[in-house]
């Protein structure tokens, strides 16, 4: 009888299994909280290490206690709002429920809900606050710059409001109205779904659906929400001047006619609207409240919807123009203040296809500093020449600056010799040759823009290098940028192609001898370096060690001994992430490049204020105003989408390339933005007056913003509304003849100002320039440069040049006319043949003082040589109506005027002027023959002149160049003397006697 009262050996066993799963679910539980916990907090206290590390720990502190308050602040008003309103829901619930199906089928919720109605309700508020806490910190950048703000000074043209209130304070209202009316919605239907679960709503009822508790409450929130929403259609008022449209971003006829009134009736029906549901709370009718909200809603059609349209149709439609005309001219010039477009000169310019000797000599010294090293095509000829070793490489697209060399202002091309690990064997790519040993790049390597070198037929001596690897043919190193900036530290830590991370530092010499080994540019063998600069965490403790273990998943920062007390980790090394790390309301332009600075590699980093809440002014896409051949991806992380329709360069950063310290100087003065986040983040960003006199030899006029502004001034040129909305005289950026349909880039080169009062043009600017075309055409419509030498005070002026001339060819013709002239066919057909094609480089645009000369490199494969690197083989050039092609600039010209500098004999000598020779003698010599005789002696002074810059002698370099200009300009003045159809022996090969001629007269 006692085994009746034995438990079963099953149920022990079942028990003691539910236990332990129990166990195991706790177990998991634990480990799974516990992993994201510390994964959460490892990235949470080295992100504070780096900032700290950086030197800019107020940033992080700043953001970090920002978005906590937003979070807290929202979470806990929507939690509040929430929570009060089912305890409240709960508090009145009616005593007594009257027995119905409805009931019936409500109270096995109800006994499900009620043991558990406390965790239920901290578990539902807990879910949205943190949904709504996270919608709050993330409008940080909303409510800094709306506790920031700032005035810009300028009204808009409807509301006779600042623009500071549409930047910063409209956004911040927008979303303070709207998070009210979703936290009075979410409100709403938490309690009104209590108020049905304990009987306050009874749906099936035939009469008294609503207990009076439940009418109060549910009266209050909707009053309280219409309320809101008549907020709501206030704002709404002013997001008209923001509004895009089809003809304009901006207010239009429409809109001010229909659509601002109806703004305005629906704001007063809506306040009626709460003042009857408030009414309701006594009056216990939904007759009223329900009629003023269908009310509301048929307005909203009727109003904001049908009437607008029908305004449009019949008002608007048949006489847009006229319609349209104010709101077209508050557009135009708002949009032309937003881009900064009002201080552009712009000026008539006539094509004269006919030289004369003013024209030759601005022809010459146009032609002398033309950029012929492609930074584009050249890239693997630097790294076939220049790299080193197998794991160093520069970018994919170089960059251009320049630099005083022996007294002489030169363009160069630039790239930084940074680490490429992919070159590395691939069985020594383990973690520590990878994140120990093989670190950074070393050095800078530069070529002269404009400069061949003298001997074609020697590998390597098709560009002119000005910092390299190798030596010279005359046995020199190649380190003039070297000599002109007094050397510089060489070792690349950060850079645009760093590794992720790295692992550096010199262990004790009581702890081992690991050390960071690496082959120097310069040097046949292997050397060992070690980081000691301040750009890295210190990893020494084994409690970061763990940290960082977490945070990039790898376990050797604990095993590995090259990780030890003296150990730092280097990361976010590409100067683009350290920046908007530390400034993370910045835009960044695409083009971040280096410039040896004071015994120093830095990146220069140009960062832009935008916003898409400039009153009125024309708002696009920053991907589309900015794509080009070069440059296919690009957006914005400080809008939530990529449009805008304001932009300032605003700050000039610099990144170390060794220690990687970011240093953000104010550039924009003015910028009403700049201010507000100067006002966010104290102490940040560094005055203007603190950039050093050689930094500022190195800032330029950025990229992307030129490409903005160029892209609105193609339409925005044109000032009168009327001609403006015919669009006759529209322009566009050209495509690039050598890509498909991507845009042509704008190109750095020296360009001549315009000829002053006396004559004479002023000296060479170092500028930024594009060209537009006639929207849909070809032909060429105006030349655009913009100067880019941040030490004049000309600095940033944009020079437009109209072509008077509608017929004067584009790139796209002259990119034809080039691919079908004969000469042309008949010397690149060598090439056409092979397995590497020719690459045709930049198709450059350049004034004369009395038309224009487009000039573009072409690029092929030696022929029969090993290497696979393209070098320079041609220069074409189109001038007037003729079409040359040589090795060099000189030949290339000689060859578009028409004569042959293989046949220059000697020229006969010439008696000037005296008692002897009364007047002029008649020449000995034919015009053809004069001309190449003068084009031979222009050699000769070129070549001389490149003698004395490599001897250090820029007194005579600047003779000997001017001596070149006069006798190229005596040569093409005394071609247009020439009858119509007298030419020379002519011809490709013609200029090929001159290859090896140097272009030193850049500069």
């Amino acid at each position: 009888m006692s085994e009746l009262f034995d438990d079963d050996p099953r149920d022990t066993t079942t028990r003691s299994s539910s236990r332990r799963s129990r166990a195991l679910v706790i177990t998991a539980v634990v480990l799974i909280v516990a992993f994201f916990g510390l994964t959460t907090f490892s990235a949470l206290y080295t992100d504070r290490l780096w900032f700290a590390a950086a030197g800019y720990g107020s940033v992080f502190s700043t953001l970090f206690w920002t978005r906590t308050g937003l979070f807290l602040g929202f979470g806990v008003l929507m939690a509040v709002v929430v929570a009060v309103n089912i305890v409240l829901a709960y508090r009145f619930r009616p005593l007594f429920r009257p027995s119905s199906p409805e009931q019936t089928n409500l109270d096995r919720y109800r006994d499900a809900v009620t043991p558990i109605r406390t965790w239920l309700v901290v578990g539902i508020v807990v879910v949205l606050g943190i949904f709504a806490g996270t919608s709050g910190a993330g409008q940080w950048r909303t409510w800094m710059l709306w506790r920031n703000s700032q005035d810009f000074g300028t009204t808009d043209a409807y509301f006779k409001r600042d623009i500071g209130f549409y930047v910063f304070d409209l956004p911040w209202l927008h979303f303070m109205v709207d998070f009210t009316m979703a936290a009075l919605v979410v409100g709403l239907i938490a309690a009104g779904v209590t108020h049905y679960l304990y009987g306050g709503v009874r749906l099936q009822a035939s009469r008294d659906r609503l207990s009076g508790a439940a009418q109060v409450q549910l009266s209050v929130l909707l009053g309280l929400f219409v309320l809101a929403k008549a907020g709501d259609y206030y704002l709404d008022r002013f997001d008209l001047v923001n509004q895009g449209g089809r003809l304009i971003t901006g207010i239009t006829y429409t809109d001010e006619n229909a659509v601002l009134p109806a703004k305005s009736i629906l704001m007063g029906i809506a306040l009626i609207c709460a003042v009857l549901f408030f009414l309701n709370v006594w009056r216990r009718t939904w007759m009223l409240p329900s009629v003023g909200l269908a009310l509301l809603a048929l307005s909203a059609i009727l109003l904001g919807m049908i009437w607008p349209g029908i305004v449009q149709q019949f008002q608007v439609k048949p006489s847009e123009a006229d319609r349209e005309a104010p709101y077209i001219a508050a557009n135009i010039e708002a949009t032309r203040e937003a881009y900064d477009l009002e201080s552009i000169d712009s000026e008539a310019y006539t094509s004269n296809s006919t030289a004369n000797a003013d024209a030759a000599s601005t022809l010459s010294a146009e032609s002398a500093s033309v950029p012929l090293v492609d930074p584009q095509l050249v890239r693997q000829t630097f790294e076939q020449n220049q790299q080193g070793r197998a794991y160093y490489s520069v970018a994919d697209v170089l960059d251009v600056d320049r630099y005083e060399v022996n007294g002489v202002d030169r363009a160069l091309v630039l790239g930084v010799r940074e680490l490429d690990q992919s070159g590395l064997n691939a069985g020594d790519q383990n973690w520590s040759n990878l994140h120990t040993v093989y670190t950074h790049g070393n050095g800078v390597i530069a070529a002269y823009a404009n400069q061949r070198g003298s001997d074609d037929n020697s590998p390597g001596t098709d560009i002119q290098w000005a910092e390299g690897n190798q030596t010279n043919p005359d046995g020199s190193r190649q380190d003039e940028l070297s000599q002109a900036t007094g050397g510089y530290e060489s070792r690349i830590y950060f850079g645009e192609d760093s590794p992720d991370y790295s692992v550096v530092g010199e262990q004790s010499e009581d702890s081992g001898s690991v050390e960071l080994s690496l082959a120097g540019p310069n040097q046949d063998e292997d050397q060992t370096t070690t980081y000691d600069g301040d750009g890295g965490v210190d990893i020494g403790s084994t409690f970061r060690q763990l940290l960082y273990a977490v945070k990039f998943g790898e376990p050797n920062f604990l095993l590995s001994g090259r990780v030890h007390e003296n150990s730092q980790v280097l990361y976010n090394r590409t100067p683009r992430e350290r920046v908007e790390k530390v400034a993370p309301w910045l835009t960044i332009d695409d083009d971040v490049y280096p410039a040896v600075v004071d015994g120093k590699v830095v990146w220069i980093v140009d960062g832009y204020t935008t916003t898409d809440r400039y009153a009125s002014a024309e708002r696009e896409s920053f991907e589309t105003m900015t794509q080009d051949s070069l440059q296919n991806t690009t957006g914005l992380a400080t809008l939530p989408t990529d449009e805008i329709n304001y932009m300032r360069n605003a700050v000039k950063a610099t990144v170390d390339a060794y220690d990687g310290t970011v240093t953000l100087y104010e550039w924009d003065e003015e910028d009403p933005i700049l201010k507000a986040w100067m006002g966010a983040f104290p102490d940040t960003v560094v005055a203007k007056s603190e950039i050093s006199d050689e930094l500022l030899e190195h800032l330029r006029y950025p990229e992307d913003l030129f490409k903005v502004q160029r892209y609105q001034y193609a339409r925005y040129h044109i000032t009168d509304e009327t001609a403006w909305y015919q669009g006759d005289d529209r322009w566009e950026v050209p495509e690039d003849p050598n890509s498909q349909g991507d845009l042509q880039p704008p190109y750095r080169l020296f360009v001549d100002e315009a000829v002053g009062a006396d004559g004479a043009t002023s000296q060479e600017t170092w500028s930024l320039t594009s060209t537009f075309v006639p929207f849909g055409r070809s032909n060429l419509a105006s030349f655009v440069s913009v100067n880019s030498d941040a030490t004049s005070p000309d600095y940033g002026k944009i020079t437009v040049r109209e072509l008077t001339d509608q017929n004067t060819k584009g790139p796209g013709l002259i990119a034809n006319e080039f691919s079908n002239d004969d000469n042309v066919r008949e010397a690149l057909l060598p090439f056409q043949s092979g397995q590497s094609p020719p690459l045709f480089g930049n198709l450059l645009t350049l004034p004369v003082q009395d038309g224009l000369i487009y000039v573009e490199p072409v690029y092929a494969v030696r022929a029969g040589s090993t290497s696979s690197y393209p070098i320079l083989r041609f220069v074409l050039v189109s001038y007037g109506d003729e079409v040359g092609i040589g090795a060099t600039m000189t030949a290339a010209l000689a060859d578009a005027l028409n004569v042959d500098p293989e046949t220059v004999t000697d020229p006969e000598p010439v008696i000037p002027p005296g008692p002897d020779n009364p007047g002029d003698p008649e020449p000995t010599q034919t015009i053809n023959q004069q001309i190449r005789d003068l084009l031979a002696q222009a050699e000769a002074a070129f070549a001389d002149a490149d003698q004395a810059l490599t001897d250090g002698d820029p007194v005579t370099y600047a003779e000997k160049v001017q001596e070149a200009r006069q006798l190229i300009s005596d040569a093409v003045s005394l071609a247009s003397t020439r009858p119509t159809g007298a030419t020379g022996a002519t011809g490709a090969t013609g200029g090929d006697a001159a290859d090896g001629a140097t272009e030193g007269a850049a500069q």
